[in-house]
C-alpha cells in the first residue's frame, strides 16, 4: 500500500478536485479513504447549499484515493449517487469503503457527512482496475 504522502503526490495532478474544490486527502488505509471539502461561496448552488456536483466531486476523489492506494491503476467506471439532505456548514467529510473486489473491477460505497455527523449523500462507485500482465 502507498503511503499517504505518495498518494497526495500522485493526486496532486487532480487539480480540479484538490485546487479548484479545495478537497483534502485526510486518511488512507488498505480498503478505505477519508477526504474533506470546505463549503465556500464557490461550492454553493442558488439555494445556498453545497452544489450537487461539488458533493459528487468529493465522492469521486475519495473513491479514487481509496481504490488507488494499492499498486493497480483504478478509474471510475460507473457511479450512482443519492442526495439525502442539503450540504451545509463549513466542511463536508467523505469516507470511501471497499465493498467488493474482483480481478478487474471493484465497488466502493462513499458516505458524505456534514459537521454534525448527518448523512448528506452516499454513492456507489464501480472502478475498473488495469491488470498488470
Amino acid at each position: 500500500m502507498k503511503s499517504i504522502e505518495e498518494i497526495r503526490t500522485f493526486f496532486s495532478g487532480d487539480r480540479f478536485a484538490l485546487e479548484a474544490c479545495g478537497i483534502s486527502i485526510d486518511e488512507v488505509a488498505e480498503d478505505m479513504a477519508k477526504c474533506s471539502m470546505p463549503i465556500t461561496q464557490m461550492h454553493m448552488n442558488a439555494n445556498g447549499f453545497a452544489q450537487g456536483g461539488a458533493i459528487y466531486t468529493l465522492c469521486d476523489i475519495t473513491f479514487a484515493v481509496a481504490a488507488n492506494a494499492g499498486n493497480a491503476l483504478v478509474v471510475s467506471q460507473s457511479a450512482n449517487i443519492s442526495y439525502l439532505r442539503p450540504g451545509t456548514g463549513a466542511r463536508l467529510y467523505a469516507k470511501a469503503q471497499r465493498i467488493n473486489e474482483g480481478k478487474t473491477s471493484c465497488l466502493y460505497q462513499v458516505n458524505v457527512m456534514d459537521e454534525n455527523g448527518k448523512l448528506v449523500a452516499f454513492a456507489s462507485i464501480q472502478g475498473f482496475r488495469k491488470v498488470n500482465e
